[in-house]
């Protein structure tokens, strides 16, 4: 009848709680004063534990729960806050989608953006360009100061042709690019359209009737009629060339990744591709299935099939996001 009896308060604030703030409302909510933490506002969300240690709040949790630990090591995580807050260089990553207006849409890749700075000692600044924008207006200056372009995931064919443009962009002026699931199909899309001159080129999931549909379905969906259960989703693993972008950032021959997708590069389409300078730098174990491409004279060019931002981690960037911070940075 008397609700939850909470044993700790975390109190959201832009400054710390006063003592005697924190014992009037340890009367009314009856806990012990001691119990009472701030949750102050933080320009980092990585310092959130840091604040809490300071508080206390760890040594507390542990007392309830009548468990022993260690003292904490925290050197390594003020190290990556450190290296938010006070770096010596800044970059500028513009990310080119559909769902700009809801920057947290973006969430994993943002987060995985900023882990990939702290090993390069640099901010990464991020500007979000709306596609659609692009289609109505051009490219225009949308893109000055910009030291690297990202076109991540989405469905639908809502904006997809802002995101070539804006793939050509990067490609033609030797603007590092990073293209992710459906990036990396649109880059397909525009390589084939403007370098191996299939006029027209498409994805079969926007244009069915397009004569070049060099991103298709997976082979073992095209007679699947309910769209339920079939994407290919979960760790796959795949096999890198060695000279290539991506072995460069792994460091190993074979790799597991995350995916969430339909469609693939149209095998059909394959060696016209390869032909005119397109690098298939990782393909599933049986060749079956081109999951990263490159394009080979270029700083910095690379789409992948999966979702690298989901193994991404303050502590351990994730060496696609790594690279690609590095190349934009030496731009």
């Amino acid at each position: 009848e008397i609700g939850i009896q909470p044993d700790i308060l975390l109190c959201r604030a832009e400054n710390p709680l006063s003592e005697d703030i924190k014992s009037k409302i340890a009367l009314f909510c009856n806990v012990e004063v001691a119990s009472v933490f701030t949750a102050k506002d933080v320009d980092c969300i990585y310092e959130v534990p840091l604040f809490f240690h300071r508080e206390g709040l760890d040594e507390k949790i542990v007392k309830l729960l009548n468990i022993w630990t260690g003292q904490p090591r925290l050197k390594e995580w003020e190290d990556v806050v450190d290296g938010i807050k006070n770096p010596p260089h800044e970059v500028t990553i513009a990310i080119v989608g559909k769902y700009v207006d809801l920057t947290d849409s973006y969430k994993s890749l943002n987060e995985a953006l900023v882990h990939g700075g702290i090993g390069s000692n640099c901010r990464v600044n991020l500007r979000f360009v709306d596609s659609e924008k692009i289609e109505q207006e051009g490219i225009g200056d949308k893109f000055d100061g910009v030291d690297g372009i990202l076109v991540p995931g989405g469905f639908g064919h809502r904006g997809i042709e802002g995101m070539i443009q804006a793939i050509q962009h990067a490609r033609v002026n030797q603007i590092p690019f990073f293209g992710i699931c459906l990036g990396m199909q649109m880059a397909v899309v525009e390589y084939a359209r403007n370098v191996s001159n299939l006029e027209n080129a498409n994805s079969s999931e926007f244009d069915q009737e397009t004569r070049y549909p060099v991103i298709d379905l997976l082979p073992e969906q095209k007679n699947i009629s309910e769209k339920g259960a079939t994407m290919r989703l979960g760790a796959y693993p795949c096999l890198l060339e060695k000279e290539s972008f991506a072995f460069d950032a792994y460091g190993e021959k074979e790799i597991g990744e995350r995916h969430r997708h339909r469609y693939e590069l149209n095998n059909d389409f394959k060696d016209m591709l390869t032909q005119n300078g397109l690098l298939i730098s990782g393909t599933s174990p049986d060749g079956r299935l081109a999951e990263i491409v490159e394009v080979k004279d270029h700083p910095w060019f690379l789409g992948c099939q999966f979702h690298p931002e989901f193994k991404s981690r303050p502590t351990k960037p994730h060496p696609l996001f790594s690279k690609f911070i590095k190349a934009s940075l030496e731009r």
